[in-house]
């Protein structure tokens, strides 16, 4: 006997065929089908899908921008990359759908000159009414800022002179401070010339202080603290405050004590139809 001896090899297949159970054959149309013969026996041709229409899973059509698209699954060599058929009725629907629609029965036949005129007109209105606003906002203001009908009336005193004799004081109420009127003896108007100004803290002559030698006005706050000084006290005939012990001469002027200044001068005038009559303000 003879001995036979066998191996075992890998055929490649004949046909090939994909996971989904689809057989693959190249150069090979599976949708076709054979043209009537006489084996059909009267059926009117092959049994099977239309040739000219290949199996449902085997292509797809899709409306693109170059119209109707059939794009095949079959494992033939394509012509090319796709086959476009364009559709006289896809690409008019496709035209109509690129055009912009027509507004013209919503607008007014309005010419441009006469449109551009209205918008001036408008603009031209809005900018009165936001100056009129504006206006009527600061007028409002500046009413509630400024000073109220009882300030108003305090703003200027008028003081008869003929009811002080000389030699006295008289104490007014001028814009919620008190105001001090001396009517001056030639003795004080001579002892306040006589001072020398260097060795005064606040260097001021008498002339500077006074319109008339005679009536010395002044405000009655100390420059210190603001405290009110008593008439006729203190170590230089004038004034002096109890508070901190500042002294000031017959012609108002920081003399002793911690007070760094003269005692203020109001603005006043003399009335230039009566002299007996003082106007403080």
């Amino acid at each position: 006997m003879s001995a036979v001896s066998r191996k075992a090899i890998n055929l490649a297949p004949t046909a090939l065929v994909r996971p989904t159970g689809v057989p693959v054959a190249r150069a090979l149309n599976l949708g076709a089908r054979a043209s009537a013969s006489s084996h059909d026996h009267g059926h009117g041709g092959a049994a099977g899908p239309r040739a000219d229409a290949p199996a449902r899973w085997a292509a797809t059509h899709s409306v693109g921008p170059f119209g109707l698209t059939a794009a095949s699954r079959v494992n033939v060599s394509p012509v090319s990359s796709y086959q476009s058929r364009t559709l006289s009725t896809s690409a008019a629907q496709l035209d109509a759908a690129s055009q912009m629609p027509s507004f013209s029965k919503y607008t007014k036949a309005t010419s441009q000159d006469s449109g551009r005129a209205f918008s001036y007109f408008m603009v031209g209105s809005l900018g009165l009414i936001s100056a009129a606003g504006a206006k009527s906002t600061v007028t409002d203001f500046l009413t509630n800022m400024s000073a109220s009908s009882d300030v108003l009336a305090l703003a200027k005193v008028e003081v008869d002179l003929s009811a002080i004799p000389e030699g006295k004081n008289v104490i007014i109420k001028w814009r919620g401070k008190p105001v001090f009127i001396r009517h001056r003896t030639q003795g004080e108007i001579d002892e306040a010339n006589a001072v020398d100004v260097k060795s005064l803290r606040d260097p001021q002559t008498d002339s500077d202080r006074v319109k008339k030698p005679e009536w010395l006005v002044m405000l009655g706050v100390c420059t210190h603290l603001g405290c009110v000084p008593i008439g006729e006290a203190g170590d230089y005939g004038g004034w002096f405050c109890p508070c901190h012990g500042s002294h000031y001469d017959i012609s108002g002027r920081a003399r002793r004590g911690p007070a760094p200044l003269n005692l203020e001068v109001p603005e006043y005038s003399f009335d230039q139809a009566d002299e007996n009559k003082l106007v403080i303000g």
